[in-house]
C-alpha cells in the first residue's frame, strides 16, 4: 500500500468510529427509554434567584439523602449505587444504598454523593446523574418557571418520570399534576393568548 492509502484508509477508519460512538451513546439511552422501569421522582422547589440555565430544566428531588450507622465508612465514596423501590403511589423511594454495584435483578442507580450530614442524624445525601430535563429552546424558559411556581405549591404534583436500566437512567417526562410539562406550557400560551 501507499503512503496515500494508509492515509485514507486511517482517515476512514477514524471517521467511523467517531461515529460509532455518538450512535452507540444514543441507542444507550434509547434502550433505557424503552426497556427501563419507570419511577416517578417527587421533585422539590429549587433557588428561584437562579431559575433558568440552558435549554433544560434543573430538577431537585426530595428523595436525595439516606440515613447511616456512620457517616465515617462513607467519607471517601464519590460515587454510590442507590437501590430504589416504589412506594404505593408509584414514588422512588431509596431502599439503601450501597458502595458496591447489587445485582441486575434490583432496580438501582449510579449517583455521586453530594455530602455527608450532622453528628446525630447522619445521612448520605447523593446527586442523581439525570437532573437537567432538555426541552424544546423556546419553551425552557416558560417551563422552568411553570416547573419553579408549581414545585413550591404544596398542592401540586410535581414528578419526573424516570427510566432506570442497569444503574442508568434517562428522564422520559416532567409532570405537573399529571400533564407532561410542555402541555402546561402550551396550555398557558393559550391563556394568555386569549386574556
Amino acid at each position: 500500500m501507499t503512503k496515500k492509502q494508509i492515509l485514507i484508509t486511517a482517515f476512514i477508519v477514524v471517521a467511523m468510529v467517531q461515529l460509532l460512538v455518538p450512535a452507540k451513546m444514543i441507542w444507550d439511552k434509547e434502550n433505557i427509554l424503552k426497556t427501563g422501569k419507570e419511577f416517578k421522582f417527587e421533585v422539590a422547589p429549587v433557588d428561584p434567584t437562579d431559575l433558568f440555565r440552558g435549554k433544560y430544566i434543573i430538577l431537585q428531588f426530595k428523595e436525595n439523602s439516606f440515613p447511616v450507622k456512620s457517616t465515617e465508612e462513607w467519607l471517601e465514596a464519590k460515587e454510590v449505587y442507590v437501590i430504589l423501590k416504589p412506594d404505593s403511589e408509584g414514588f422512588a423511594k431509596i431502599q439503601s444504598i450501597s458502595k458496591v454495584k447489587p445485582d441486575d435483578n434490583k432496580d438501582y442507580v449510579k449517583a455521586k454523593v453530594d455530602y455527608l450530614s450532622g453528628m446525630y442524624s447522619k445521612n448520605i445525601t447523593i446527586s442523581y446523574p439525570f437532573h437537567k430535563f432538555y426541552m424544546e429552546e423556546t419553551k425552557a424558559p416558560e417551563a422552568e418557571w411553570a416547573y419553579h411556581e408549581s414545585a413550591r405549591d404544596s398542592t401540586q404534583n410535581v414528578y419526573a418520570l424516570v427510566a432506570i436500566k442497569k444503574g442508568e437512567a434517562v428522564i422520559k417526562n416532567v409532570f405537573i399534576d399529571g400533564i407532561p410539562i410542555k402541555e402546561v406550557v402550551e396550555r398557558n400560551r393559550e391563556e394568555n393568548h386569549f386574556n
